[in-house]
């Protein structure tokens, strides 16, 4: 079944007043620790998310080196992990962890292909 996951996506919350220069220095490191995809800062909601974020982009294979090392350095930050497997309704709804508070998604921009 895992074999479905192509990539997982991290979305890092933050605020624009407040913490973009936490988020900044958050992905600044990732970039420099890992082998990763780093989106653009978004200073405003796109998408599915009520918040200003940027998404970090990895492999399967580097999951269980990623992710806890999120869970020790997200500097308070709030993050939404979740797979691609090409549902990006079930991906981000269904199938996804939160590390810090968890935010509402609008669920209505979200497709759900079969």
């Amino acid at each position: 079944m895992t074999a479905q996951i192509t990539e997982y996506h991290a979305h890092i919350y933050y605020d624009p007043s407040s913490t973009r220069d936490v988020a900044e220095r958050l992905r600044e490191e990732a970039g420099r620790l890992f082998t990763v995809r780093l989106g653009r800062m978004h200073d405003q909601p796109v998408g599915p998310h009520p918040q200003a974020m940027f998404q970090i982009a990895f492999t399967p294979e580097l999951f269980d080196k990623l992710v806890p090392w999120l869970m020790l350095n997200r500097r308070e930050l709030t993050v939404l992990v979740h797979p691609e497997t090409g549902r990006p309704r079930s991906d981000h709804l269904h199938h996804a962890f939160w590390m810090g508070y968890i935010l509402p998604l609008k669920a209505e921009v979200l497709p759900e292909t079969d």
